[in-house]
């Protein structure tokens, strides 16, 4: 496995969570 996949394979999970985040509480922007 190289280290910038697992990295980016991070970032990309971390972004779709704070995505669904904000959808579900839009209420609050």
């Amino acid at each position: 496995m190289n280290i910038f996949f697992i990295s980016g394979a991070l970032l990309v999970a971390l972004l779709l969570v704070y995505l669904i985040y904000a959808l579900l509480h839009a209420e609050d922007f």
